[in-house]
């Protein structure tokens, strides 16, 4: 009987990292900005704030009396672009070495994203 070989699990590098300002360049949320709260590499998924807000129904408890709350869903990273620090525009991401750190930089202005 052959053994079954268990499949390695590959995390996509993210281009965007939390604290990143981005603008959704696709879906129903197209065009609004905002800041990358929570990034999600096994899923290619970000939360943004204020995009993408969906209502949760929450049960009553002591400390939290319930009802509809609502909330920032995950939004797919290949629907968000970082926006360029120096133009205000959006921008794709690259990376180089410098100074023996690899460093992410804005293809448009070649402006360093820390």
């Amino acid at each position: 009987m052959a053994k079954k070989v268990a499949k390695k699990l590959v995390i996509p590098k993210m281009k965007i990292k939390k604290g990143d300002r981005v603008k959704v360049i696709a879906g129903s949320n197209k065009g609004k900005e905002g800041e990358v709260l929570q990034v999600f590499p096994v899923k290619s998924r970000v939360i943004i704030d204020g995009v993408n807000i969906v209502k949760r129904h929450e049960k009553p408890s002591q400390n939290n009396p319930g009802g509809i709350k609502e909330k920032a869903a995950p939004i797919h990273a290949s629907n968000v672009m970082l926006i360029d620090p120096k133009s205000g525009g959006t921008t794709r991401v690259g990376r180089k070495v410098e100074n023996g750190k690899i460093v992410r930089y804005s293809k448009k202005s070649g402006e360093i994203i820390n």
